[in-house]
C-alpha cells in the first residue's frame, strides 16, 4: 500500500491509499481519483517526506520531558482523524447503508447485469456489485452510467 498527498485544482489538499503506484496512475488516467471536497477529477499528487522505518543500529531518540499528568476528570477524546474526515467518513458509510438497503448485490456478474438491465433483456433497478477498473471503463465507453462506491480505509486494512 502507499499513501499519497493529493490536491485539487480548487486547492483542497487530502490524502489517499492506493494499493500501488501504478494502481493510482491508472485510477487518476480514468478518472476515479477526484476530490472528496468539490469532487473535482483533476487531482495531481504533492510533495511528502517518506515514512523510514527504524533500524536496529540508530540511538534511541531522546524523549522530551513529560508533561505532569492531567485529572481524570480533564480527558478528552483522542482522535487521529480530524472533524471534516470523521464526517466524510460517517457520509460515506451512510451511502454504503443506502445502497446496500435500496439496491440488489449482485457480486461479480455487476458488469454482465448492468449490460442486461441497459439493453432492455431484463427490468431496470438499483444495483451493485464488484466490477474491475477495466470493466467500469468498459462499461462506461458503452454509456452505461455506473459509478464507483468509495471505501473507507478502515474497509481495506
Amino acid at each position: 500500500m502507499i499513501r499519497y498527498a493529493l490536491s485539487c485544482d480548487s486547492g483542497h489538499s487530502f490524502e489517499s491509499w492506493f494499493p500501488s503506484s501504478d494502481s493510482y496512475d491508472e485510477q487518476a488516467r480514468a478518472g476515479f481519483v477526484t476530490c472528496p471536497f468539490c469532487n473535482s477529477p483533476k487531482v495531481a499528487k504533492q510533495i511528502m517526506a517518506p515514512s523510514l522505518g527504524r533500524t536496529a543500529n540508530l540511538p534511541a531518540p531522546v524523549e522530551a520531558p513529560s508533561a505532569p499528568a492531567a485529572p481524570a476528570s480533564a480527558e478528552a477524546p483522542v482522535s487521529l482523524v480530524s472533524e471534516p474526515e470523521r464526517q466524510l467518513r460517517a457520509m460515506i458509510r451512510a451511502l454504503h447503508e443506502h445502497v446496500a438497503r435500496t439496491a440488489d448485490h449482485v457480486g461479480e456478474n455487476f458488469a454482465a447485469e448492468a449490460r442486461r438491465m441497459h439493453y432492455g433483456e431484463t427490468e431496470q433497478r438499483a444495483i451493485y456489485g464488484e466490477a474491475s477498473l477495466t470493466e467500469a471503463r468498459s462499461l462506461l465507453e458503452e454509456g452505461i452510467a455506473v459509478q464507483p462506491l468509495p471505501s473507507l480505509p478502515d474497509d481495506r486494512n
